[in-house]
Parts: C-alpha cells; sequence; structure tokens
C-alpha cells in the first residue's frame, strides 16, 4: 500500500517520521516534485510538508498525486495529519481526533439571515467522508475521538467564534487549516483521504501560555505508530 501524509509544517512531517523508529525523518529520502520534495520512508509511506492553509495544502497535494499517477505508482490513501485545535470539553489538549466528516467552515457567503455554505449557493462541497470503516478501525488502534474536523482559512481567535462554529457545526471536535484542501485533491483524483489530528490547544481565545504544542506532535507519532497494522488490513477500495 502507497499513502501519502500530507502535513501543514515540515515538524509536524518528522513527527510523523518518528513513528518509523527503524528510519525516522534523518533516513527518509528526498524526492523532488512540482513545487515540492516528498520525505518518501520505506513500506510505501511519503510525507509531504503541504503548507499552510487550505489551498497551499490543496496544491502541493494535488501536485504529488499527479507525479505518483504519472509515474504508475498511485497512492492508496492521502492522510492529512498535524496538530490542531479541539473544541472543549469534547476533545481535551493532548487527544486525538479522527474525522469522519472533513468540513470546510467558512466556504460560502454571510447574508443578512447569516451564514450560507457554498452548497446552499448551489455550487461544489463543503464536506469529505472518509472511509467509515477505516476511521472506526483507526479510533479503535489509537484511542482517537471521532467527529467532524472542521477547516478553515483562518484560525478561531475568539470565545464567540468558538461558540458560532459548533452551533452551525454541532459535530466538531477539532479545527485546523488543511484538511479540506488536501480531501479536495484526493477526492479529484479518486483517492480515499483520512484526516487525523492531534490537540494542542482548545478553540477559542488565543493564549500560547496554554498551548502543548510538544506534547501534541508525540501524540501524533505515537498514533502513526499504530496505524501501520490498521493499513495492512483495511482494503483500499473501500469508499
Amino acid at each position: 500500500m502507497r499513502v501519502l501524509v500530507a502535513t501543514a509544517v515540515p515538524v509536524e512531517r518528522d513527527a510523523v517520521a518518528r513513528a518509523f523508529p527503524e528510519t525516522g525523518p534523518e533516513a527518509a529520502v528526498q524526492v523532488p516534485r512540482p513545487g515540492t520534495v516528498l520525505h518518501r520512508l520505506p513500506g510505501g509511506w511519503d510525507l509531504l510538508a503541504a503548507g499552510v492553509g487550505p489551498a497551499l495544502a490543496a496544491a502541493s497535494t494535488a501536485a504529488a498525486l499527479t507525479a505518483a499517477a504519472l509515474d504508475s505508482a498511485p497512492y492508496d490513501l492521502v492522510v492529512s495529519a498535524g496538530i490542531g485545535g479541539g473544541f472543549a470539553p469534547d476533545a481535551p489538549v493532548g487527544s486525538l481526533v479522527v474525522a469522519d466528516e472533513i468540513t470546510a467552515a467558512d466556504l460560502g457567503a454571510e447574508t443578512a439571515d447569516g451564514f450560507l455554505p457554498v452548497t446552499d449557493l448551489g455550487f461544489g462541497t463543503v464536506t469529505h467522508h472518509p472511509p467509515a470503516g477505516l476511521v472506526s478501525a483507526v479510533a479503535a488502534a489509537t484511542g482517537a475521538r471521532t467527529g467532524t474536523v472542521l477547516t478553515g482559512s483562518t484560525v478561531t481567535g475568539t470565545a464567540e467564534r468558538a461558540a458560532l462554529l459548533r452551533a452551525r457545526h454541532p459535530r466538531a471536535l477539532a479545527e485546523a487549516m488543511e484538511g479540506f484542501g488536501v480531501a479536495e485533491a484526493a477526492t479529484a483524483h479518486g483517492v480515499p483521504v483520512l484526516e487525523l489530528r492531534a490537540v494542542s490547544n482548545p478553540v477559542g481565545p488565543r493564549d500560547r501560555a496554554a498551548w502543548r504544542i510538544a506534547e501534541a506532535l508525540t501524540a501524533l507519532t505515537d498514533a502513526f505508530g499504530k496505524l501501520t497494522p490498521v493499513l495492512r488490513s483495511w482494503n483500499p477500495h473501500e469508499r
């Protein structure tokens, strides 16, 4: 099985690589791709620091997927992974969240009656659904909570915005900036997608003193250490 893991930044990519102690970040082979560089590990794992935000993440992921297809070595799964904010109290700092819905939180239009998602305007999509069986297996193996992970181009910084998002998306557990973009690219190539987040901070007022980035990165490493046996038994044709 060939797996593409797309993170936002190199520190997240390297946290994933540390889940493979026989190789680790230092042993990864760098593979140039248009506009980016893959870090290739043995066993079919390619790691990509795809960039911050949904647009750059989508473009970088699409470039990697296209190059793989042209090489006649397409991926079986794309994983959007990294740290993110968690909606208290359901996804506390240090917990893991695996998305059963990857939803664009701010793709649409503001109206006098409130926010309208782009689907209500007759365009596109706002939600991607990872394979249900894979989501359940990952949650069981890692202890991750299962729910909606929101993607936004702007990170929430107030309690009011956090409450508004939770009212619009009652099943939301986490917020990040890349998952929907990665999912759009994967879907365009007909490849299943998964999103896994380690919670580093609560969604709400920005309080850097409350962030636990190192702990979240460690949780991300631990989670990927448990994914390999799950993927061995998963049927990649499941959608």
